[in-house]
């Protein structure tokens, strides 16, 4: 509907014959511009349009020919890598920029209407994603939250398979993965930074805003999640290539780890959706965590060789910061609960204060 319109005020408003820059502007930016924030998007409307006055003044002075296709391109690559666009941006502004010289004639005339027609689709286009994203701010948020949690669990699951087998290579693999992992955090930094935006537009914001003050402050506590995972990556790389045995404790450790963390993950996008409890995720969480450390500590009651006890550690570290990310704000009472499963301390007397602190509703 958006390129549409784009097509109609550009051919009919301003009078242009062919609007085909209106069209793809409009495609380009909108495929762009989802999720991302205003100032972002707003870069993108730019690049676009100015991928192609810099095609059409290339074309005016020194008209259509091979060499002006390789300055063309490089003046409409070239800036987008060094500003950092994506790759899907700098392709289509290229091919845009290439149709120009190849295909389409010069107008002869330096305000160019393909130019105006590029403002105008990306100009439509930056409305239609702002609005769709007003309508429910929140949405490619929960989206991304359920997905780190998500792919963090599956790498859990992945890593428990290598450590079952024994298989070095799978064990690499997950390695690898492991390591690209910050970048599931970062992506979720930028949803809660595009949510926070979004909101500032909405007149009934202020529960919507203490949610995504929330999830940014859980994404703290993911990123030493993900740290974690990274060297119980790296220990299990050492265990397969050791070709030591892995108790079943130790499996079932991991695998309950992993529940806790996809928990974890149902609580905050289920208190961003309001569609259920996300209490109840979070207690899932909490007890998941701890039984996961209970289970690694039955380990330590014999002696075991140096790699399995880094990963106990590892879950135990694991377990802490999952426990602090669904909203457990007193970290001493966090420490002691995992040392207590863990069987490093007895039993402290019951504190009112420090239990979880209920999700934001």
């Amino acid at each position: 509907m958006a390129a549409v319109i784009a097509w109609i005020i550009a051919a009919y408003l301003i009078g242009h014959p062919d609007p085909i820059f209106a069209l793809s502007a409009t495609l380009i930016v909108l495929g762009e511009s989802r999720g991302r924030r205003l100032r972002q998007s707003i870069e993108i409307v730019l690049g676009v349009a100015a991928g192609v006055l810099v095609a059409e003044l290339v074309i005016q002075i020194l008209g259509q020919g091979s060499s002006t296709v390789f300055i063309v391109l490089l003046l409409t690559i070239g800036p987008m890598i060094a500003a950092g666009a994506s790759s899907t941006l700098v392709v289509q502004s290229a091919i845009s920029a290439v149709y120009l010289v190849v295909i389409a004639e010069p107008e002869g005339n330096l305000m160019s209407f393909r130019f105006i027609d590029a403002l105008i689709g990306g100009t439509l286009a930056l409305a239609t994603s702002q609005l769709a994203a007003a309508h429910n701010p929140l949405s490619p948020l929960v989206t991304e939250a359920r997905r780190a949690f998500n792919d963090l669990a599956d790498l859990l699951d992945d890593m428990n398979k290598a450590l079952s087998t024994c298989d070095e290579p799978a064990a690499q693999a997950a390695l690898q993965r492991a390591q690209q992992m910050t970048g599931c955090v970062e992506r979720l930094r930028a949803e809660v930074l595009a949510a926070a935006e979004t909101l500032r537009l909405r007149v009934r914001r202020r529960r919507r805003i203490r949610q995504v003050h929330q999830v940014e402050a859980t994404t703290h506590q993911l990123d030493h999640v993900v740290g974690n995972i990274w060297m119980l990556a790296r220990h299990t790389v050492t265990l397969t290539r050791l070709h030591t045995e892995t108790p079943p404790e130790l499996s079932a450790a991991v695998t309950v780890l992993a529940h806790a963390v996809r928990a974890a993950g149902e609580s905050l996008a289920t208190d961003l959706t309001g569609r259920d409890d996300p209490d109840q995720h979070a207690d899932q969480a909490d007890a998941a965590a701890l039984r996961a450390v209970r289970i690694a500590a039955k380990l330590l009651a014999s002696e075991q060789p140096l790699p399995h006890t880094m990963i106990i550690g590892q879950i135990r570290t694991t377990a802490v910061d999952l426990l602090r990310g669904v909203g457990q704000n007193d970290h001493d009472a966090v420490l002691h609960r995992v040392d207590e499963a863990l069987g490093l301390t007895e039993p402290p007397a019951a504190d009112p204060d420090s239990r979880r602190v209920p999700a934001a509703t």
